[in-house]
């Protein structure tokens, strides 16, 4: 009977996290808490408990980021992206993923790759590089990339989860581990990712297009096409200012004595100093930047920060109130499969990002598994950060969209068969080289 009601249950929850996934946006979070009610009142199982630090981190995350964004932060660190990844025009493959996956771990989102996308583009073409190279591994670095940002909400969930008793992984054990894995990622996945397709001179359908005029031939214009945005000083400030933020937060987290102590004399976590450090450099950017407070709503970061909170919210609760019910099964069960397999852990995290395209949906919904099956921490967040890449196996998210629209070469494709897409090889090469490195440094320097 006990395992007639577990599969039950179980099949409630992939239940609604399917149904939320093909409602996308909020409908994660709607059908997360509808998923709660049908635990709750038709199994009786006791409500788990709702991420609220999680939430609370991305609240004031995104908030943050709203004010850099309407203060013309975002613009700003947009221009400087581009400046770098112009003086190594012709290693492109590697420089683009590495640019978008630095400034994404800065800002915390991977919505500041959308204007570097038609400089990498030009860039490539203009350079004889087929563009589909660039484009394509950018994309794909920028979903790892969040599983080494401070002020990520994937990362929130992740440090909500293990920075407290037994576990006491903090924020920087993770970085430790997930930085050091991307950018070693990312750097093999290039030397895959430049061979793919074929060269611009061999590929008959470019130059088709380049002898029938429909396109110009590389090198043709030498003027490179900027990203349409807006530097100014206001748009510095506010980002000097964020990005100091972001220092802080990394320091308060490798220098425990500088933390405020909490009543029984010990330093704070680093979920609170988190959320003060975002609140103070929010209030600095106000005042400093002056954006239009009223304005903050209309951003798009901020749009998309709401809508990774309510999915959050819902489905996170979800996981939460079934895991809790069954914690022993899981661990004894589940847990042992994956002990004994860890990459069961890796497979999950990215299936999960698959059908979700939420990092923190997947850090909420497989985290807890891994950790009541005991697996070694550091490996854990390696795994973890790798998986991660899954977002893009299929071509439904909007910078995959966005890289084949802006491609006036046509080399980036979206493809009809779900796996003949330009981002399908990339994104399996990043997951399985970041979580190969992550293995490796998490056995290293990892709890």
């Amino acid at each position: 009977m006990e395992t007639v009601l577990f599969v039950s249950q179980l099949l409630v929850v992939l239940g609604c996290i399917v149904m939320g996934t093909r409602s996308s946006g909020v409908g994660l979070g709607l059908w997360g808490g509808t998923g709660v009610a049908i635990l709750v009142f038709v199994f009786r199982l006791a409500p788990g408990s709702p991420p609220v630090d999680a939430l609370l981190i991305v609240l004031v995350v995104v908030l943050a980021s709203s004010m850099m964004q309407a203060a013309g932060g975002i613009d700003w660190m947009v221009s400087i992206a581009a400046k770098l990844i112009e003086r190594s025009p012709r290693q492109i493959t590697l420089v683009a993923p590495l640019v978008a996956f630095l400034f994404s771990v800065g800002a915390g989102t991977s919505n500041i790759l959308y204007p570097l996308l038609p400089v990498i583009q030009d860039l490539a073409y203009r350079n004889g590089i087929r563009p589909s190279r660039p484009l394509s591994l950018s994309v794909v670095a920028t979903g790892v990339a969040l599983a080494c940002s401070p002020v990520s909400a994937a990362m929130a969930a992740m440090v909500t989860l293990t920075d407290t008793a037994p576990w006491n992984f903090e924020l920087i054990d993770i970085l430790k581990v997930t930085i050091p894995a991307a950018i070693v990622g990312i750097v093999l996945s290039s030397i895959a990712v430049n061979r793919l397709g074929k060269d611009i001179a061999d590929d008959p359908e470019i130059q088709a297009r380049i002898a029938a005029g429909d396109l110009a031939a590389p090198h043709a214009d030498a003027q490179a096409v900027r990203a349409a945005v807006t530097v100014t000083t206001a748009g510095r400030n506010a980002a000097t200012v964020f990005l100091l933020g972001v220092a802080a937060i990394v320091v308060f987290g490798l220098v425990k004595g500088l933390r405020p102590l909490d009543a029984a004399g010990d330093p704070i976590a680093m979920t609170p100093i988190i959320e003060i450090v975002m609140f103070v450099a929010g209030t600095l950017i106000l005042l400093i930047s002056r954006p239009k407070v009223a304005d903050i709503p209309t951003m798009t970061v901020f749009k998309a920060g709401m809508v990774s909170a309510i999915a959050l919210f819902g489905l996170a609760w979800l996981t939460d109130t079934f895991l809790s019910a069954h914690t022993d099964l899981i661990a004894g069960g589940v847990g042992g499969l994956v002990t004994a397999a860890p990459w069961v852990f890796a497979l999950g995290i990215f299936l999960v990002c698959v059908l979700t395209t939420s990092q923190s949906t997947a850090t909420r919904t497989i985290v807890p598994i891994g950790l009541a099956a005991g697996i070694p921490l550091g490996l854990l967040s390696g795994m973890w950060a790798g998986a991660f890449a899954g977002i893009y196996l299929l071509p439904t998210n909007g910078s995959q969209i966005a890289a084949a629209n802006f491609d006036t070469s046509g080399s980036t494709k979206l493809g009809t068969k779900l796996v003949d897409h330009s981002f399908f090889v990339p994104t399996l090469v990043l997951a399985a080289t970041t979580i190969a490195a992550g293995a490796a440094f998490g056995a290293l320097w990892g709890g």
